[in-house]
């Protein structure tokens, strides 16, 4: 299975310090390593411009890589998103009055395309334009943090 990760674990990581959680990090690499664990260009872009944890963005630098750029097959899932009006919330005015990077339909369409999982911080809410909801709607998978490190069977 294939895992996209979202912004928000990689903001939760923050909390897991290198020097003290040794095995979190060398997991990421290992399921980085062997293709398990992918993201979206847009993620990093937000990474660049939220995270606060200077050894978070290295790492993301240090694995750029799996940072992907959105495949014709995702571009046109994405529009397959917002073809539902009640999903075109899921980028805010806030977003398209500044131009800053959205990563959520990207994340999801990278999932779908690829028949992985999407790992996101978000809930699901009656309603909302969230990433779990839009998931569910289109029968994607969809765990956070805590659920993709059960799947992988870590232990600390």
């Amino acid at each position: 299975m294939t895992y996209v990760f979202d912004t928000g674990p990689f903001v939760v990581l923050r909390n897991y310090y290198p020097s003290t959680f040794k095995s979190v990090w060398s997991g990421l690499d290992q399921v980085a390593g062997d293709g398990t664990l992918v993201s979206t260009r847009e993620v990093f872009n937000e990474l660049q411009n939220f995270n606060d944890a200077p050894f978070v963005q290295a790492w993301a630098k240090s694995k750029k890589w799996l940072f992907e750029t959105p495949s014709n097959e995702e571009l046109a899932f994405v529009a397959k998103i917002f073809e539902i009006e009640h999903f075109r919330t899921l980028i805010g005015s806030k977003e398209l009055l500044k131009g800053t990077p959205v990563a959520d339909p990207f994340v999801i369409a990278s999932a779908a395309i690829k028949s992985g999982m999407v790992v996101t911080q978000e809930k699901l809410k009656p309603n909302a334009a969230k990433i779990p909801n839009i998931c569910a709607h289109f029968g994607i998978p969809y765990t956070d943090l805590e659920g993709f490190m059960t799947i992988q069977n870590w232990a600390f």
